[in-house]
């Protein structure tokens, strides 16, 4: 998790060419895992295709017969791009949950950004953040009590033998 009080700090201990290179790395594990778009229901939907950074009414993503799981990531959080496929994993194991990934960076912005209109809106203070909601819309945990769900998920579904989480 990256906090952004200690954004700095992480930043400043990595090069940029190791940091381009994660990023590129991550992207086309993205890519070759098909990631994106709307996918099938046991896949993670892309929430905010093309829509980075903006804000979100999160009733309009939310299913009327599953649980929802949101995941707030960036594209230069190490940690959110790692995260990528063992949700996937925990996505086709768990067709009961909808997981859903919303950008937190607006198009153009280099680094977590902070300051983009969806950070402000939801008060993510670090990333990956979650939040869960349930069949009928209501938040059922955000920020810690979310991450603790999804870790009981991924021990439950045997996701986090297979990943060493």
């Amino acid at each position: 998790m990256i906090d952004k009080n200690r954004t700095r700090d992480y930043e400043g201990s990595r090069s940029r060419r190791h940091r381009f290179l994660r990023v590129i790395g991550a992207a086309m594990i993205w890519i070759l895992l098909g990631v994106g778009g709307y996918p099938a229901a046991a896949q993670v939907q892309d929430g905010n295709p093309g829509r980075g950074g903006e804000t979100m009414e999160m009733r309009s993503l939310l299913s009327r017969d599953r649980t929802t799981a949101i995941d707030f990531y960036s594209p230069y959080c190490f940690p959110c791009m790692q995260m990528a496929p063992v949700m996937e994993k925990l996505a086709a194991r768990m067709p009961e949950v909808l997981f859903i990934r919303l950008n937190i960076n607006r198009a153009g912005v280099k680094g977590i950004d902070w300051q983009s209109p969806l950070v402000q809106q939801y008060g993510i203070k670090s990333v990956p953040y979650f939040m869960i909601f349930d069949p009928q819309g209501k938040p059922v945990a955000q920020g810690p009590a979310a991450r603790q769900m999804i870790k009981g998920w991924l021990q439950k579904t045997g996701v986090a033998q297979q990943t060493g989480k």
